[in-house]
């Protein structure tokens, strides 16, 4: 069993941009998964926006990001981040969430998504927004 935490950054119409520049600047591959690509588009306007993307590079650099859809509040000086914690086991993720919920504010609840078989976001005592998933494979 194995959790890593990566830092997850917010974008509005930005996010595949971002990636790519950061891969530019760290090596890696790129993942991007639009909301059109996800079958979950809200906004017409916003449907080859980020869902999920993530660099990844064999030197150890990796950060997620994505694009806050227009229908959510988000403000690039108030909810630039996330910290998404990820790990391979259930239970694990399950615990931790618990743990992290005591005091928070849960914006979604840790229950099965599209895109893994857990998933989760609150935002805790301190006003730091955490992500929780159970990792699974990209089948794109």
């Amino acid at each position: 069993m194995s959790v890593t935490t990566t830092t997850h950054l917010n974008f509005r119409g930005a996010a595949r941009e971002a990636l790519d520049f950061y891969q530019r600047v760290f090596g890696g591959r790129t993942v991007a998964v639009t909301y059109k690509d996800a079958g979950n588009v809200q906004n017409e306007n916003e449907a080859d926006w980020v869902m999920w993307g993530e660099v990844v590079a064999d030197n150890g650099f990796h950060i997620m990001a994505y694009d806050v859809p227009s229908q959510l509040p988000w403000n690039q000086g108030q909810n630039p981040f996330f910290v998404s914690v990820r790990g391979d086991a259930a239970d694990e993720i399950s615990a931790l969430w618990h743990k992290l919920a005591e005091g928070s504010t849960v914006v979604r609840p840790l229950e099965p998504a599209q895109w893994a078989p857990l998933y989760g976001m609150l935002t805790d005592r301190f006003g730091v927004t955490w992500v929780l998933d159970v990792t699974a494979p990209y089948n794109g």
